[in-house]
């Protein structure tokens, strides 16, 4: 219990020291913001584990496919799926997937970003397959990107003859590591706006000033300008060298950022709990009881009298027991710290559970001061 609590103590303590950020690390350039591409594709070369004849449209993309590459297939769209049906055309080997991928910004064609494939129709593992030719389209319909290749699928799963299952990961989506290709330029204003806007990942007026003061400290005063807490502007060359080479200097210049609002992130699935050091409460007594109820349940069999007749049958005693541990109530004063409340709650021997239960109350009660996310 209190190793847990000292390097949560320790870590938590240690963000104290102040240290100077780059720019870089705490901005991103409105212009090179990235776009998701889409696309509907076939994985083909499964081991069986496509989507069968029971998927209409993966018989149709198949169809539609084999026409186009010159394989006449005459007659509707049912023969086909007929045909698959009886083994004439074998489309357990095939599944539809889509076919998802993050255009990075500035990124210009001939290069190569990754994609990630995931089956929508009743495949049950994508492991082996080979996605055919497919395109990526942005938001506005255009097509930014194609994508091919042999997937690499780390989830498995496998049955035995004897109906044992066992699934590892998620075995219906994969990843093709630089399996597409970019075939066209996302217009962005880097090289005709006449100022550059920089966006501070983290919304802060503290952090937002302090970078226009450093880089007008440097550059001149009006070079750069706080719109808001976010967003930065920045008067930078008109000629493309001299303004990569002039966003080169800014990005690299340090920065003390201010410090973030105060906040408990509670994950209660895991009973982790992180506490900024800026966390205050105001006076608040609290006391923790845990109350345990058992049930405990033996099965008897009842035999008949001998002289009353009857059968013999089974009878099922229960006995409940609830009990509610003593537990000491401490208090925190007013303005206490963080090193205050962990060595309260250590005091009375408090799991990260009850820890969450605690804060969850005097949250609730108004006495802590900071925001509190439970994820």
């Amino acid at each position: 219990m209190k190793s847990w609590l000292s390097l949560f103590l320790a870590l938590s303590l240690s963000s104290g020291s102040v240290f100077a950020d780059r720019i870089k690390d705490l901005t991103s350039v409105a212009a090179q913001r990235s776009n998701q591409l889409i696309g509907y594709g076939l994985v083909v070369g499964l081991a069986g584990t496509g989507d069968g004849a029971d998927v209409s449209f993966t018989a149709q993309s198949m169809k539609t496919l084999l026409n186009r590459l010159g394989v006449s297939l005459e007659g509707p769209l049912s023969d086909f799926e007929t045909a698959a049906s009886t083994g004439k055309v074998d489309i357990k080997n095939t599944a539809a997937v889509m076919v998802t991928a993050e255009l990075p910004g500035f990124a210009k064609p001939g290069q190569k970003i990754d994609v990630t494939v995931s089956a929508i129709g009743k495949a049950s593992n994508l492991r082996g397959g080979t996605l055919l030719l497919t395109s990526l389209r942005g938001v506005d319909g255009e097509i930014y990107a194609i994508s091919q290749g042999s997937l690499a699928a780390t989830g498995i799963d496998a049955t035995a003859s004897a109906g044992s299952k066992v699934v590892i990961g998620v075995p219906t989506a994969a990843r093709i590591p630089q399996g597409a290709t970019v075939e066209r330029i996302v217009d962005n204003p880097f090289d005709k706006a006449e100022r550059v806007v920089l966006n501070v990942r983290d919304s802060d007026f503290t952090t937002t000033t302090a970078i226009v003061n450093v880089v007008n400290s440097r550059f001149g005063p009006d070079v750069a300008r706080a719109m808001d807490a976010v967003t930065i502007t920045l008067q930078a060359p008109q000629d493309l060298t001299q303004r990569v080479a002039f966003m080169s200097m800014v990005e690299n210049m340090d920065v003390m950022p201010g410090e973030p609002s105060a906040r408990v992130v509670v994950n209660a699935r895991t009973g982790t709990v992180v506490i900024s050091r800026n966390v205050r409460v105001t006076a608040a007594a609290v006391s923790h009881g845990t109350i345990s109820v058992s049930v405990a349940v033996t099965n008897e069999v009842s035999q008949p009298n001998a002289f009353s007749g009857g059968t013999t049958a089974a009878v099922q005693n229960a006995d409940v027991a609830v009990s509610e541990p003593n537990k000491p109530m401490f208090m925190f004063n007013p303005g206490v710290d963080l090193r205050q409340i962990v060595d309260a709650v250590n005091q009375v021997g408090a799991t990260p559970s009850a820890l969450i239960a605690i804060l969850e109350a005097l949250k609730s009660a108004g006495s802590l001061r900071a925001d509190l996310l439970v994820i």
